[in-house]
């Protein structure tokens, strides 16, 4: 069966070149849906793109051109991939920020199959600080990028924003509809966020995660194929769809959701920051900072000299507990988040832990540090690997992080064991 990809057309100059990439993804075989919106139509017409893909080019979300069907909803889920080209700072902007209000941003907001976005604009617009916190903002999502280039702009000045040419765009559409496959049938099991220990009903013990690396490496586990359960601490992401999300709290919490899932995943990634210690009590009411009133004081309070001293004991050790139990074929990777000897503590921990992988990086470095979206990690492997990334979004390190465990010599499939 042949690839789907919904092509999304927006208002821009470049609009043009849309129907070239139309007419090579078909040509290459792919089965192209195109959508519109009604301001990309003043550039080049539907029937151009109904022409070149055969199928109809909807741009009002009333319109019901597949019979007995909800056009946005079927083809949100009928196809591998989603691309808009171009995509103007219009479109980014109501996507960002939820505004389903033609066919192309509907059937893009109901998608689960990876968006690839190409977007095409004047300079001063792409440089707006508004389209680069709508950027952010979708990168966190997890939308795919192809970043426009520096050139002659329609507005017959010099600048970045020129979008990516169609070579470009038809090779990263076809790297993306290959990988979908390459981890088909693979059971990934992706821990991410903090965890949070209570000391009374209001306060609790926890740390800076913000769950970014976890739901990156997560979505783009989703996004190769693979059926993936997420087990997640608390965070302010929005809970990804087409996998199946666990929601904990505590370390206890943690360990439990994941242990009992462990035996059928072919992948655990840990990268979650699971607290290390716990209150020995909880309080049942909250802890006060003032002692009551003494008896027939007034009802005056009486401070209480000294501070507030918390008995802690360890949590379990979850990513120990896995490298324990790990069977044969199952692949183990654990992260190190450290402010020095960061090589010297990862090595200790893939060791100590029976891991395959370690993901290590010093939190301290700018660009690296929590609740960021980038990140600058260094991948050891049990074998001796040793690979250094730069600087990159956090989807994008998912992606390379995947691609390493997925080029491990001896292994026919990620994760899976070999007959």
């Amino acid at each position: 069966m042949s690839k789907r990809v919904v092509l999304g057309v927006s208002a821009s100059v470049a609009a043009y070149k849309a129907a070239d990439l139309a007419s090579q993804l078909v040509k290459s075989g792919v089965e192209v849906f195109p959508v519109m919106t009604a301001d990309a139509a003043r550039f080049v017409q539907p029937a151009t793109f109904r022409a070149l893909t055969h199928h109809p080019c909807p741009i009002d979300v009333f319109e019901e051109p597949f019979p007995g069907e909800i056009a946005h909803i079927w083809l949100a889920r009928h196809c591998d991939l989603f691309a808009i080209v171009p995509a103007s700072m219009n479109v980014l902007a109501r996507l960002a920020n939820g505004l389903a209000d033609d066919m192309l941003t509907a059937a893009a907001l109901a998608c689960t199959a990876p968006i690839l976005l190409a977007p095409g604009m004047n300079t001063g617009m792409w440089d707006n600080p508004a389209t680069q916190a709508n950027l952010a903002r979708l990168r966190d999502y997890g939308y795919y990028f192809i970043e426009p280039t520096t050139g002659r702009l329609a507005c017959r000045t010099e600048g970045v924003g020129r979008m990516a040419d169609v070579p470009t765009i038809l090779a990263a559409i076809h790297e993306m509809l290959a990988r979908q496959d390459s981890w088909r049938g693979v059971r990934v099991l992706v821990t991410a966020g903090p965890t949070r220990e209570p000391l009374d009903p209001v306060r609790f013990l926890s740390n800076r995660s913000s769950g970014k690396m976890g739901y990156a490496l997560a979505e783009a586990a989703r996004a190769r194929g693979a059926a993936v359960t997420l087990v997640s601490g608390p965070t302010a992401l929005p809970r990804p769809g087409g996998l199946e999300f666990v929601p904990v709290e505590t370390a206890a919490q943690m360990r439990d959701a994941v242990l009992s899932r462990a035996a059928e995943q072919d992948i655990l990634i840990a990268a979650a920051a699971v607290a290390d210690y716990a209150p020995v009590e909880v309080a049942e009411q909250k802890i006060k900072k003032e002692a009551p009133p003494a008896p027939n004081s007034g009802g005056a309070g009486q401070e209480e000299v000294g501070g507030l001293t918390l008995v802690l004991t360890e949590t379990d050790d979850i990513l120990a507990e896995l490298g324990r139990r790990k069977r044969p074929g199952q692949t183990l990777i654990g992260f190190a988040a450290e402010t020095e000897h960061l090589l010297d503590h990862a090595r200790r921990k893939l060791e100590s832990k029976n891991l395959d992988w370690v993901v290590a990086n010093d939190v301290t470095q700018p660009g690296a540090g929590f609740d960021g979206d980038t990140n600058i990690v260094t991948l050891l492997g049990a074998r001796g690997e040793e690979i250094s990334l730069p600087l990159l979004t956090k989807r994008e390190a998912a992606e390379r992080i995947l691609d390493a465990v997925t080029a491990t010599p001896g292994e026919q499939s990620p994760g899976r064991a070999t007959s």
